[in-house]
């Protein structure tokens, strides 16, 4: 049960993360991938979101012109048994019954050195919104091009967990995204 808490606190923000707002090449789910990291009682546990989608509209010659939009369902937090995900999905964790989404849109793209840029945009998770700046890795490799990062949110700052599980569950939470369009 721990365990499961602690993903879901990890899943919610990962769900923010991968959230912005484009019209552009849609990003190829059965290829990409979107995971929460979360730490209970000192052991990292990693769980995927199985439904995300969104946009990333990049230009290489450009990348301050482009633009990008993420959306996780909530719900999808995979915690490796039906129990488990069924208690993130609760009201003090994700509450994926009143908040069914999280979305990531990013509204400055800054380039850093060949092949990475920053992405600055509003996660919204559980109803709540954060400005955050992530860390892009961008590869191409024939038609295919893919973006790869990973940030780290704080559960409390999107109200996700019960309090009496902060001695077994660290608040920091990282999303770990590869999304291939």
């Amino acid at each position: 049960m721990n365990r499961l808490l602690a993903m879901i606190g990890g899943a919610a923000a990962l769900n923010l993360v991968l959230v912005a707002g484009a019209a552009a090449p849609a990003i190829d789910a059965s290829k990409s991938t979107l995971s929460v990291t979360f730490v209970q009682e000192k052991v990292p546990v990693t769980e995927p979101f199985t439904r995300f989608s969104g946009h990333i509209d990049y230009d290489p010659a450009h990348p301050e012109t482009s633009k990008a939009a993420i959306e996780v369902t909530t719900a999808s937090l995979d915690m490796g048994s039906d129990e488990y995900s069924a208690e993130v999905r609760k009201k003090d964790w994700l509450d994926s019954g009143a908040y069914p989404t999280s979305t990531f849109v990013a509204s400055a793209i800054k380039p850093a050195t060949a092949g990475h840029f920053d992405a600055t945009g509003v996660l919204t998770l559980k109803g709540k919104t954060q400005t955050l700046t992530v860390p892009v890795t961008v590869t191409h490799s024939g038609a295919t091009t893919s973006f790869d990062g990973t940030l780290q949110i704080s559960r409390s700052a999107f109200g996700i967990g019960d309090p009496e599980w902060n001695d077994v569950l660290d608040d920091k939470v990282s999303i770990k995204f590869h999304l291939v369009e």
